[in-house]
């Protein structure tokens, strides 16, 4: 049974045992400031200050302002609050590709951090694309948001220089411009590969393959260092042949894995510069008629949810998108808030995290490849 707010709002009064009248503007469902006010029993002013988080409303106040708008499920108009406050409590988010299940992962995380100290988050994704990337920034400033966290692992240094010079606060991963209000959220990349490689070599690997990201992106080019480093430290030969750049697309790792497949000497485990591309190496290795990790190892990077669900379960490297939506938020919030030192940079941990993509590898398989003519086929020596 539906009800008009003024006849739910009576019947709730009489439920709960109160003999109060309501104010006027409550029963004929006019709710604003004036309502709050009056039903709190303080100024419209302290009203206006508790919405906003002044610290210096006293706290028997605030606490029965914020009973009244529970009781009346008020919504501040939050437009009205920033004009009157001159702050928006509005951080911005860019992330490269909304598609890509490791930003929604991410632009959720850094939603439930914003709204947990009483920020409102905008959303801008660049899909790659410098235009948009443009748009991202012009939405930023017109909204007037307070902060920006630039997640897009690579730096358009041209467009980003408009936010900069409006001293709107900044977080880049990796590196950015060396100027007041930036931070940057340093990702150990080396870590959680050289954990990832180590593994490898535990197992008996002693060829590995690497898909990277784009080149033109820094940390594609951080991930392929931290391998191939890490390679070496093993004692473990670096063939160019192995290396493959890829687009950290599924398709983009099918098209990788497919390059792998022609070579004469086959790698007998690949490690990929992130998830998305480990499970289109996957898909291609099923239609190949290669099992996972019987004829080949493979491991990812993010640990994206669904690496868990992925047949088999996919071994990669974390980036918690936790950590570096906490990181994101604290560093934003330390340049417009009192009591917060901001710091210059924040660094995020990756581990390795073991599931069923990686295993012994067989005698020999090293030195054979796989006729791409048919499905199922047996692996033979190369000729």
């Amino acid at each position: 049974m539906l009800y008009a707010y003024s006849e739910w709002a009576t019947i709730m009064a009489k439920q709960a045992g109160k003999k109060r009248k309501l104010p006027a503007a409550e029963m004929s469902g006019k709710l604003d400031i004036r309502t709050v006010a009056r039903l709190a029993n303080v100024s419209i002013a302290t009203v206006s200050r508790t919405i906003n988080r002044v610290s210096t409303v006293n706290p028997k106040m605030a606490k029965r302002v914020w009973e009244a708008i529970e009781k009346l499920d008020y919504f501040p108009n939050t437009q009205a609050r920033a004009l009157v406050s001159g702050r928006s409590r509005l951080l911005g988010l860019i992330v490269s590709e909304i598609t890509n299940p490791f930003f929604p992962e991410l632009i959720q995380r850094f939603e439930d951090i914003a709204v947990e100290h009483g920020y409102e988050i905008l959303i801008g994704s660049t899909n790659y694309d410098p235009r948009r990337m443009s748009l991202c920034i012009r939405r930023m400033l017109e909204r007037r948001a307070e902060g920006v966290a630039v997640m897009t692992f690579g730096l358009e240094k041209p467009l980003l220089e408009q936010l900069a010079e409006r001293n709107v606060p900044l977080v880049f991963v990796d590196v950015g411009p060396e100027r007041p209000g930036i931070s940057l959220l340093r990702v150990d990349y080396r870590q959680g590969i050289q954990q990832g490689v180590e593994h490898l070599a535990a197992l008996g690997h002693r060829d590995v393959a690497f898909i990277s990201g784009p080149k033109r992106l820094h940390s594609a080019q951080s991930r392929l260092t931290a391998f191939t480093r890490s390679l070496e430290e093993c004692g473990l030969k670096v063939d160019p042949a192995w290396l493959v750049e890829g687009d950290h697309t599924m398709e983009g790792g099918t098209g990788a894995m497919e390059q792998l497949l022609k070579l004469k000497r086959m790698p007998t485990a690949v490690m990929c510069s992130n998830d998305m591309t480990a499970i289109g190496v996957l898909h291609k290795l099923y239609r190949a008629g290669l099992k996972v990790p019987d004829d080949l190892s493979v491991i990812g990077f993010d640990d994206i949810h669904i690496a868990q669900m992925t047949i088999p379960p996919l071994t990669t490297i974390q980036m918690s998108c936790f950590d570096l939506a906490r990181a994101a938020v604290t560093a934003l919030r330390s340049h417009r808030e009192e009591g917060l030192e901001p710091q210059r940079a924040y660094k995020i941990p990756t581990r390795l995290i073991v599931r069923e993509s990686t295993g012994v590898p067989k005698a020999g398989t090293g030195s054979r490849r796989r006729p791409a003519a048919k499905r199922n086929a047996k692996l033979v020596p190369a000729g």
